[in-house]
């Protein structure tokens, strides 16, 4: 990446994944906000890579934190969204678009760009599809080193731009109870992602 570059490893000693050990966050919505993009991840390579095996621990995270049952049903109906928004072929062109060692300043300037009109989950998970496309780059390129600095970008978008938002829907368990039109959600998200991502390459 071109900023925050992770603690330099050991010499000699083998890249396992992401570097840093576990998160150490003590805000619920943002501990957990790290736990369900990292579910989301691993069920998205899952579904698209089923050979491949990637675990939270590999991620930066700890073991078994993706089996309390409401970090599964977030993930799950985050999956249910994200699977319009993938089905979208100029989206998933424009998102490749954008380079693996892009600057936090660039993420955080398309972040920008997804919520510029609003927020709903259909925004919320362009932003999860987003940073999940950077995470899969840097483990295709293997500079496993970049993941867990992708997941703090991430993380301060959701608390730059996100935190009082995810408050008003009583944290991302909300995410289960109010999306009931989420194909339209879906829809919009693409759109306002597919701009986001136009806006990152004009302005590069």
């Amino acid at each position: 990446m071109a900023d925050n570059r992770e603690e330099e490893r050991e010499d000699g000693e083998e890249p396992q994944g992401a570097v840093g050990g576990e998160d150490v966050i003590d805000d619920p919505i943002m501990e957990r906000g790290a736990v369900i993009l990292r579910g989301y991840v691993i069920e998205r390579i899952n579904a698209e890579e089923p050979s491949r095996h990637v675990s939270s621990e590999y991620l930066g995270g700890r073991p078994n934190e993706q089996q309390e049952p409401q970090i599964k049903e977030v993930v799950e109906q985050l999956i249910r969204i994200a699977d319009e928004i993938n089905r979208n072929t100029e989206l998933h062109h424009l998102i490749n678009q954008v380079q693996d060692d892009c600057a936090r300043n660039i993420f955080m300037t398309v972040a920008r760009k997804i919520f510029a009109e609003g927020i709903n989950w259909g925004r919320v998970v362009a932003l999860f599809h987003l940073a999940y496309r950077l995470i899969l780059k840097a483990m295709n390129s293997n500079h496993l080193e970049n993941i867990r600095t992708i997941i703090s970008w991430f993380l301060q978008a959701i608390r730059e731009l996100l935190y009082s938002w995810l408050v008003q829907q009583g944290g991302w368990e909300g995410v289960i109870r109010g999306i009931s039109r989420w194909r339209t959600i879906t829809i919009v998200a693409s759109v306002a992602l597919v701009a986001a991502i136009v806006y990152y390459r004009k302005t590069r």
